[in-house]
């Protein structure tokens, strides 16, 4: 070996055990508040205790509800899940002693995420609660190679008004920035310019 080349392996070596590295901690930012009611096309199970044949599970109809036996339309848009099971049970006091009903949301399809532009497979998805830009984009396969990392942008409607947020993807995937998603949300990777 030339003392050239044994020279820099050991400043390399060096370099590499130099002491430790400082970790950089972060505190985390809450996930927004969003209301995660029920809306058309979720679907939810209604479990009652003892009673098999009323147990089933419900896809929400367009109009905001569900038909369910002895006691029919129930009208479930804008409840969270809790409240439906409550809403049945009270209405099934008139047939059961004691009914015991518990719902389970199974799928939130009322609530949707859109990515679009330089993502491997661009489309719709359904939104999950606290979920984060990574995520969604780890949802439809990540990012194409000629994805603009610096310059992705979050459009969303707010009272009314539509907000753009631009977001650098670089840093979420060094653990930078975390940014949550609203149900609604447009992202958009665009092209790298090279």
């Amino acid at each position: 070996m030339t003392r050239p080349l044994l020279l820099g392996l050991l400043l390399l070596s060096l370099g590499c055990f130099s002491g430790p590295k400082a970790t950089v901690v972060r505190s985390s930012e809450r996930p927004p508040a969003v209301d995660m009611s029920l809306g058309p096309a979720d679907v939810f199970e209604v479990r009652v205790y003892g009673e098999p044949e009323l147990t089933s599970t419900y896809r929400v109809s367009n109009d905001g509800s569900i038909d369910f036996p002895l006691i029919g339309n129930v009208v479930v848009r804008g409840r969270t899940a809790p409240l439906v099971g409550e809403e049945i049970q009270r209405r099934l006091l008139s047939y059961l002693k004691h009914p015991q009903v518990n719902v389970f949301v199974k799928e939130v399809n009322s609530k949707k995420i859109t990515l679009y532009g330089q993502v491997r497979n661009p489309g719709t998805i359904n939104y999950v609660e606290s979920m984060t830009i990574a995520q969604a984009i780890s949802v439809v396969g990540g990012l194409t190679t000629m994805a603009a990392r610096e310059r992705a942008r979050v459009t969303r409607l707010r009272d009314g008004k539509t907000e753009t947020s631009d977001v650098n993807l670089k840093a979420v995937a060094e653990g930078t920035l975390t940014f949550y998603l609203l149900p609604g949300d447009e992202i958009f990777v665009p092209e790298r310019i090279f």
